[in-house]
């Protein structure tokens, strides 16, 4: 569950830590006093996209955290997968900075994450209704979805996508591979241009360094020529002057004749021995470098040719060597598919048939097994439905068949009636803002022991209720938090007074400026804002004295 939200200029949350708890945590306060920016910063945490629009005035950064605990199982898998893990505590932090010039960084436990990460462990932490995901349920994928939910297809489901994208696969492959006899030779004809070209170039690996190497040398033979003469002369000498050899060696000979009478020269004399040596060795390898330094105009015309050759090819084929022959190698490879097309074609339409009847199958199977969840689920949403003081409604499932795609062979939508006597129409056609809401509740009720989802968020979800309406909503949030911790913001006191916990959002003016602090109430705050709920900005002893009675009730209860 989520325990901690922390929250730092996040528009005009300059910090906020918010303990969430168990059960239901309810957060009221006046329109536009912030709660729909804590909302907008947990779905910064799960990864949803952020601007530097968000960060505070006057900031350089926003930042937000969230600290969960008892991470259930799926969670946890899904985590290890990432090549992620909880703490020795168990618990999992979350940390997410935007910044003004639109760089950001992403930290779970610590460790750097991407925003794709954050939104593929997000669904198995916290799962956010409002508005907007309301009006999701108008997306006919997200019907078939909920009724593979309800009925646990989840296995069935990615048996078939693995099947029809293999089938898809090797539709594709048949299609590359099945060319008239015209292609099919201007394609040969192509490859074997290619091949040949290729070939006869002869490539060998980190030739064009070697012959960038010699072509330097041989363009600056004469300045090499000439240092080469010049250190070897200073070392060996030439007619006009002794070399350095011959006066090192001079110089130890003289030494050598006073060493007995005075032996501090030692030392100095065994210096010069080692450098005399040393540059015997210097000596020798100039004469070696000096003996490899024929040069011929014709060979570096040829290194420039092969070059040339070499760069030409590299702006069809690849930029390095090894580029060039993987492409060689690809050549090779789709010269023979396309020599063998006919046997391609044959083992490929084979093998065609066999995938899309193991498509068409598991598609039947999963069409048939949606059939029978679709009844049990629009049961189970009626029911709900009633209890939401929606008596009136009708509510069912169509399916119709419809062509092999990703998700079967069914076009699964939701059908709805809110009078009696009116007809089945879908959802999108007729359903408001309300009753979205409590559609939504009613669904998210049925999915509740198919769901691990340690968190459920509702964003105004009382949005177009009141009454008993809105009574029974909040129920079932108080029913589902009996399973998993819920977390509300709400307008109606009905809804409020049964939370377990409850947070009032208030804003305020500070020399100029705005500012938001998220309070845990007590149970005397929490009376003075269910008065405020329920009475506005005219508090008396009797909306007190019911706010009282509402809170009292629902501890009853």
């Amino acid at each position: 569950m989520l325990s901690q939200l922390y929250i730092e200029n996040v528009a005009v949350i300059e910090e906020a830590s918010i303990d969430f708890h168990t059960g239901l945590n309810v957060m009221t306060g006046e329109t536009g006093a912030g709660k729909s920016i804590i909302i907008d910063a947990i779905h910064a945490i799960i990864g949803e996209r952020t601007s530097k629009e968000m960060i505070r005035s006057g900031a350089n950064l926003a930042h937000v955290s969230a600290m969960f605990q008892d991470i259930n199982e799926t969670a946890l898998e899904k985590l290890e997968e990432l090549g992620y893990k909880t703490e020795e505590d168990g618990s999992l932090l979350i940390q997410r900075t935007i910044r003004l010039d639109g760089k950001g960084t992403c930290k779970i436990n610590g460790r750097p994450a991407t925003v794709s990460t954050l939104k593929a462990i997000a669904p198995m932490l916290i799962n956010i209704h409002g508005q907007h995901e309301s009006y999701l349920l108008l997306s006919l994928d997200l019907h078939a979805h909920y009724i593979d939910q309800v009925g646990r297809l989840d296995t069935l489901v990615s048996q078939y996508r693995v099947s029809y994208d293999r089938m898809k696969e090797i539709q594709a492959e048949w299609k590359a591979c099945n060319m008239d006899e015209a292609e099919k030779a201007r394609k040969m004809d192509l490859l074997q241009y290619q091949i040949d070209e290729l070939e006869s170039a002869n490539l060998k690996v980190g030739e064009q360094e070697i012959l960038a190497e010699q072509k330097t040398k041989f363009l600056n033979h004469g300045k090499i020529v000439s240092a080469l003469n010049m250190a070897r002369d200073i070392l060996s000498g030439n007619e006009e002057r002794e070399g350095v050899v011959s006066m090192l060696s001079a110089a130890s000979g003289a030494l050598e004749e006073i060493e007995e009478y005075l032996p501090a020269v030692e030392s100095i004399l065994n210096c010069l021995r080692e450098i005399e040596y040393g540059l015997e060795d210097l000596r020798e390898e100039l004469r070696d470098a000096s003996s490899d330094l024929e040069y011929y105009p014709e060979d570096l015309e040829q290194i420039e040719q092969r070059l040339d050759l070499l760069y030409r090819l590299s702006l069809k084929y690849g930029s390095t060597e090894e580029e060039m022959l993987q492409f060689l190698q690809r050549c090779m490879e789709e010269w023979n598919q396309v020599q063998d097309s006919e046997e391609r074609l044959e083992r490929l339409t084979q093998e065609y048939e066999q995938a899309k009847t193991e498509s068409i199958q598991l598609a039947a199977e999963l069409s048939e097994r949606r059939s029978q969840v679709a009844e049990e689920f629009t049961a189970q949403v009626k029911e709900q439905l009633r209890f939401l003081d929606m008596p009136g409604v009708d509510f069912v499932v169509s399916q119709e068949r419809v062509p092999l795609n990703r998700c079967g062979c069914d076009k699964m939508e939701f059908f709805l009636s809110t009078n009696i006597g009116e007809p089945l129409k879908p959802m999108a056609k007729i359903a408001s803002g309300g009753e979205l809401s409590r559609i939504m509740l009613a669904i998210k009720t049925v999915l509740a022991d198919k769901d691990t989802v340690d968190t459920l968020i509702f964003d105004e979800v009382d949005t177009g209720i009141s009454g008993s309406a809105a009574q029974k909503v909040g129920q079932k949030l108080r029913e589902a938090s009996q399973d998993r911790q819920v977390i509300c913001v709400t307008h109606l006191a009905q809804i409020a007074a049964l939370a377990d916990h409850q947070y009032q959002i208030k804003k305020s003016t500070q020399n100029g400026k705005t500012f938001t602090e998220v309070i845990w109430l007590d149970f005397e705050g929490r009376k003075q804002e269910l008065a405020r709920l329920i009475g506005g900005s005219q508090i008396t002893p009797l909306t007190l004295q019911n706010a009282e009675e509402m809170l009292n009730l629902a501890r009853e209860k």
